[in-house]
């Protein structure tokens, strides 16, 4: 379903093909995510949501401790790690998932790693909020999500410029993926940062040139999942924003996205198998219309 279909990253030793791009089910155990559904603070309900996850078509759970939405309330080091340890040990009983830490701390990606056998780090801040945060990873031997944008999450509304956003993103990515190169970090994926100081309609533009992404040849992950891009347009909220967020899923999965980063991993799934059934189709029509080009040509 890519661009490059030898695109491939590896997670706890396992090396995993994303030409069908894959699931990255988001688990929050934070009192303050943007959406309160998402939300898990009770062993019950995060062991609930592994088994969502995983039994649903998730391949990775993205353990958040520390919300990154906009005017989010920044928590020290201790506290977010107080608030992953029983995520990250109740995780280790679904082999099938890898484990994603979704922090900007390179302390506490190294515990998750080192303690709990995470197999990925997603950094919203791109390495701007921990220095240490590029050469941990690479001593780690972890998978990297390396994401663009604009302040922090106390920051992020104010941070919110124009310019030519396309190039801005790729200008930023290609640094930061020479550094993490230079300092031995071997599977990066790209997150171009939906949401992050960008307007709604510079959302929609960057959905609009997701393939440009593909000239890095890494994995693109796309984090769209119930937020303001999907339900500002139909003045609704994140409660009532899964059919949009579907519809926006699709467009990504149809502009090359290779890891859908969801709340909903059922129904992302199926987006999933439905534009692979829809591209499956349209290639072998194509190969068959050439086919025919060539025969009529040589009937002549």
């Amino acid at each position: 379903m890519n661009a490059n279909p030898n695109k491939y990253i590896q997670l706890k030793g396992d090396l995993i093909s994303l030409e069908t791009p894959i699931i990255m089910g988001i688990l929050n155990v934070t009192p303050d995510s943007f959406f309160a559904a998402s939300r898990q603070t009770t062993e019950a309900d995060i062991d609930a949501r592994l088994a969502a996850i995983a039994g649903e078509g998730g391949r990775i759970v993205d353990i958040g401790g520390c919300s990154s939405r906009p005017g989010g309330t920044d928590i020290s080091e201790e506290e977010e790690i107080k608030r992953l340890e029983p995520a990250l040990r109740l995780a280790q009983h679904y082999p099938e998932l890898a484990v994603s830490v979704d922090t900007f701390r390179a302390g506490i990606a190294r515990r998750a790693v080192e303690e709990f056998g995470a197999a990925m780090i997603n950094d919203i801040s791109g390495g701007d909020l921990d220095r240490d945060m590029f050469g941990t990873v690479a001593s780690l031997g972890a998978a990297y999500v390396l994401m663009h944008g604009r302040g922090t999450s106390v920051t992020v509304q104010h941070s919110i410029v124009g310019g030519d956003l396309i190039v801005e993103i790729r200008k930023q990515m290609a640094e930061r993926v020479y550094r993490l190169e230079q300092a031995g970090v071997n599977d990066i994926i790209i997150d171009p940062g939906f949401g992050f100081g960008k307007t709604t309609e510079q959302n929609y533009e960057l959905m609009a040139h997701l393939d440009c992404f593909q000239i890095f040849e890494m994995p693109v992950l796309v984090g769209i999942s119930r937020k303001s891009m999907v339900y500002k347009p139909s003045g609704t909220g994140p409660e009532d924003s899964l059919s949009g967020t579907t519809a926006l899923h699709t467009l990504a999965l149809l502009n090359g996205a290779d890891i859908l980063r969801v709340h909903d991993v059922r129904e992302a799934s199926e987006a999933i198998r439905i534009v692979k059934s829809y591209k499956n189709y349209k290639n072998n029509k194509t190969q068959e219309s050439h086919v025919d080009t060539i025969r009529n040509q040589r009937s002549h």
